[in-house]
């Protein structure tokens, strides 16, 4: 009995450790993530969450559950443009808003003036998307 149990464990077992390191059967990883809503820009001082020194002029964000230096596409959808920021900190803490980015990253999204506006955040690490509230135009 015991040598059956033995031989059918030595296939079992080298399957079981492959599928445990690939991750083979995993759908979390799999899905990529799209996040769409409001950003807005923040002037933080000090350091960041993530035990950073905070940087205005470096292209970074803040994001609630995204895992720091984590790469996002922020893409501003009143005008198109795509920035791509490091996540380094967490908030927005505000209603309604999905991302806060650095000074410079709202500039180059052209929003600097506005303070706020409608964008989408593609993960990607990913590669694409999964849409978490209304559609993106």
């Amino acid at each position: 009995m015991n040598l059956i149990i033995s031989s059918k464990l030595r296939y079992v077992m080298p399957i079981a450790s492959a599928l445990l390191v690939f991750g083979v059967g995993s759908t979390a990883s799999a899905k990529p993530m799209k996040q769409c809503g409001k950003a807005s820009w923040y002037k933080l001082r000090g350091t960041t969450a993530s035990g950073e020194r905070a940087d205005p002029s470096g292209l970074t964000a803040a994001h609630r559950t995204l895992p720091f230096g984590t790469l996002v596409d922020v893409t501003n959808l009143s005008n198109g443009k795509t920035v791509r920021v490091r996540i380094n900190d967490r908030g927005p803490y505000s209603k309604g808003r999905v991302i806060d980015v650095t000074q410079r990253a709202a500039k180059e999204l052209g929003f600097i003036n506005k303070g706020i506006t409608r964008v989408r955040v593609t993960d990607t690490s990913r590669g694409g998307s999964v849409q978490v509230s209304q559609n993106c135009q």
